[in-house]
């Protein structure tokens, strides 16, 4: 245990070494975010949090899960709130772990939409957020912490805990890649004949597979590497190999 870690009880250390513990044992089939989600909110003595992924070429957070949130929060977020969100890019931007007062001012923050509609509807005053990317700097996924009012707000002990604890959980989430460029066995099949030139159809009559399960497997991969077309997407790959 890093001696920069302060104010830990011995629960707290067993909750840690539990969380590094779990995360260096989940194999490439686990959700990563959601085995740690929970814990890691009882680690930095919250209420409740989320995780979602950034999707590059929707422009938008997706896959999100919550704890100790009622249900309408997911839909308000997703659907509306992360479009008008004045705190996440620059807590994004940050590339560590960092309190939501260190990005925005308090005084500016509580005039906005989102926090007197959104996070005031749950009572939520006090944020922190960490955001995980692999070598290639996409997102592999983010957890945001809150506390209600009521509570103190974060400090330099949930920042260190936090970072403490990136590493494993992006090495856990890089896992849940079956290659380094994110792909499935199958999808860097049909990138690999992207890349040569060959067209949908010729793809589903190599392998073997229907025309639509083709165009299903490089809209995933698009994504992925977050490519506008294909011709993106065959340059990125080969320089990525």
């Amino acid at each position: 245990m890093t001696p920069h870690i302060r104010d830990i009880t011995s629960s707290e250390l067993k909750l840690f070494a539990d969380i590094v513990h779990r995360l260096e044992r989940l194999s490439a089939q686990d959700d990563v975010r959601r085995a740690a989600l929970s814990d890691l909110v009882k680690l930095l003595r919250a209420d409740g949090g989320c995780s979602c992924v950034w999707q590059e070429t929707k422009q938008r957070f997706c896959e999100s899960i919550y704890v100790g949130a009622p249900p309408e929060i997911r839909s308000l977020y997703d659907d509306w709130y992360q479009f008008n969100d004045p705190i996440t890019s620059r807590l994004r931007a940050a590339r560590r772990a960092t309190i939501v007062d260190e990005v925005l001012d308090r005084r500016e923050l509580i005039k906005t939409e989102f926090y007197n509609d959104y996070l005031q509807r749950d009572a939520l005053e006090w944020g922190i957020n960490i955001y995980m990317f692999d070598q290639r700097n996409r997102d592999l996924g983010d957890f945001r912490i809150w506390r209600r009012r009521g509570k103190t707000n974060f400090d330099e002990r949930e920042k260190v805990l936090l970072d403490v604890l990136e590493p494993f959980i992006r090495s856990a989430l890089l896992r849940g890649h079956t290659h380094s460029d994110g792909l499935t066995t199958r999808e860097r099949e049909i990138t690999e004949l992207v890349s040569r030139g060959c067209t949908d159809r010729d793809i589903a009559r190599v392998l073997g597979i229907s025309f639509g399960t083709v165009r299903t497997h490089i809209s995933r991969v698009l994504e992925k590497f977050g490519c506008a077309n294909r011709a993106e997407l065959a340059a990125s790959f080969t320089k990525a190999r």
